[in-house]
């Protein structure tokens, strides 16, 4: 059997929402009276499940969490489940039977601990059995240090972590960490673990730019005295404290999920709505001033350096050094219903279709040409991170005066700059503010919209 690799959690827990949230409807159906059936009681009991998970982290179940953790979640989401079940019984149902409520609340909760047990304990048999679901990893760092990491990596497989190389670092360090780092590129490695004790500070920004740079998982082995400069996340795997440079909050499914149904509605309402009529109307000016397609079509990265076809209205005779060379200025491939179009952004609305197809999203990291995000990727320190999520039709950098044409260094550095901290510090709520400031920037007229 072929092995594979992947993180199966993006399918998983949606699928464990849906499971759970049909199976309380159904207890509350069969176990409790005519008078909870109603659907003002199916959608606060949704609610609240859904809220609860949330707060006490009730899906947050990896491949190093205990089986303690878990039982310790299923407490709080039956104790809290139960106490809503008993308030809205007491507002709202006349002459509730308490037992009938707490018999319901029991028999779910039960049901779904027994189903969350199972696909955990089936997925670590699986990865036991058939080497599938698994990350390869590299550990660096003094053999005593992280002789204990490496056994526990060896002799627990059903955590899906095949240990690929270990790197000494008791002789020439600079080379050791330069043949990591080539071993990492080469052989795809998907996580790489450092003992913090064995790095100077220089060398553990060097793993950080390193593994930013190449879109690779960075984690730290630390000594129990490390104290650290940022915030970083702390799990542990067994009794080994591992810490994780980055949290992105859409790396959540729940939020992801949230995200994508957005970008589907957004979408929906800009193609009905507005792409509907306008294609047709702004189709005969393009094919009036010039001869070509009505949309232009680019290659272009999106979430994990994958390549896509980005559409956009064509607002360019056709040339030779579309997929190469920047629109400038006073660009002369612009054509006259081009620039109008570029000046109120209208000629970026097909990638609408893009969002639609799962390409793109409404608000993230600008898209950049094939050639040019090759270029940048060796200028700019850490652009490559802009990768870990979705591009976007428009983003915090674009809201923020740096869009359009790259004509310095500058402009480029604080579009990665303004790229990172929307990634670690997204919520729908800056979505719709970037949304917001968007449509005033092209109501006002941006400067560098041309």
């Amino acid at each position: 059997m072929k092995n594979k690799t992947g993180r199966y959690s993006g399918y998983i827990r949606p699928f464990s929402y849906l499971l759970d949230l049909a199976i309380i409807n159904l207890f509350s159906f069969l176990m409790l009276s005519d008078a909870f059936c109603s659907p003002y009681f199916m959608v606060f009991i949704s609610l609240s499940w859904i809220i609860i998970a949330i707060n006490v982290g009730f899906y947050e179940v990896y491949r190093f969490t205990k089986v303690v953790e878990i039982g310790n979640k299923v407490a709080k989401q039956f104790a809290l489940f139960t106490i809503l079940c008993y308030a809205f019984s007491g507002f709202y149902v006349k002459n509730s039977n308490s037992q009938d409520t707490l018999e319901y609340t029991v028999v779910s909760i039960l049901t779904i601990a027994i189903l969350k047990l199972f696909i955990y304990y089936f997925l670590r048999k699986y990865r036991s059995l058939f080497g599938g679901n698994f990350r390869k990893v590299v550990i660096i760092g003094n053999e005593k240090k992280i002789q204990h990491l490496a056994d526990f990596f060896n002799e627990n497989p059903d955590y899906g972590y095949q240990l690929v190389k270990v790197f000494n670092l008791e002789g020439d360090k600079k080379t050791q960490i330069s043949d990591c780092f080539s071993f990492v590129v080469e052989h795809k490695i998907d996580e790489v673990y450092c003992s913090m004790s064995d790095l100077s500070i220089n060398q553990v920004n060097h793993f950080i730019d390193f593994a930013d740079n190449n879109l690779k998982i960075l984690k730290f082995l630390p000594d129990e005295k490390e104290v650290f400069g940022r915030n970083m996340k702390l799990d542990y795997y067994g009794i080994i404290p591992i810490a994780s440079l980055r949290d992105i909050p859409l790396d959540d499914p729940i939020n992801q999920w949230i995200k994508r149904i957005f970008d589907i509605i957004f979408s929906l309402i800009i193609i009905v709505g507005v792409l509907s009529w306008l294609i047709p109307i702004l189709a005969i000016f393009i094919k009036m001033e010039s001869k070509g397609p009505v949309f232009f079509k680019q290659m272009r990265n999106g979430l994990n350096y994958h390549e896509f076809n980005c559409y956009k209205f064509r607002s360019m005779r056709l040339n030779a050094i579309a997929d190469i060379e920047q629109v400038s200025k006073n660009d002369p491939r612009i054509t006259k219903t081009g620039r109008l179009m570029r000046k109120t952004s209208i000629d970026e609305l097909p990638q609408f279709f893009n969002v639609f197809l799962g390409d793109m999203s409404v608000v993230g990291p600008r898209p950049h040409m094939v050639s040019h995000t090759e270029m940048y990727a060796r200028k700019v320190d850490k652009f490559m991170v802009r990768h870990f999520i979705k591009p976007g039709i428009t983003g915090l950098a674009q809201t923020n005066g740096f869009r359009g044409e790259v004509e310095n260094d500058k402009d480029i550095i604080y579009r990665v700059k303004y790229d990172i901290f929307y990634m670690e510090n997204w919520s729908i709520l800056l979505d719709l503010k970037i949304i917001f400031m968007t449509v005033v920037n092209a109501v006002k007229g941006d400067k560098k919209a041309y």
